[in-house]
């Protein structure tokens, strides 16, 4: 299983990004994704979820934040909204092996994609 995210990038507080996970090697359909990110010194923490059918943020996205995903293009989408300094940090996608949305459940990260907000 192979995941790449893409989409980061240099933008002002207020602005907007859309980041793009790309998956192969598995039966895309059937699968839970998540999008996590990690800020400089801190732990990496979950942001959203997507399944076949439910969605799930973090409160501090929510709102803002919109998780989507295409089956026809084996692809998983994060649309960021009213960026805020706080949300910079390196967003990975990840495929969900397990049952409860916490890191340990995830596997096959990507490389990672930086945002980076500017206020």
């Amino acid at each position: 299983v192979q995941l790449q995210a893409s989409g980061g990038g240099l933008v002002q507080a207020g602005g907007s990004l859309r980041l793009s996970c790309a998956a192969s090697g598995l039966t895309f359909s059937g699968y839970t994704f998540g999008w996590f990110r990690q800020a400089p010194g801190k732990e990496r923490e979950f942001v959203a979820a997507i399944t076949w059918s439910s969605t799930y943020y973090t409160d501090s996205v929510k709102g803002r934040f919109t998780i989507s995903r295409d089956n026809a293009k084996n692809t998983v989408y994060l649309q960021m909204t009213s960026l805020k300094p706080e949300d910079t940090a390196l967003y990975y996608c990840a495929v969900m092996y397990g049952n409860r949305l916490r890191e340990t459940d995830f596997g096959s990260w990507g490389q990672g994609t930086q945002v980076t907000v500017s206020s």
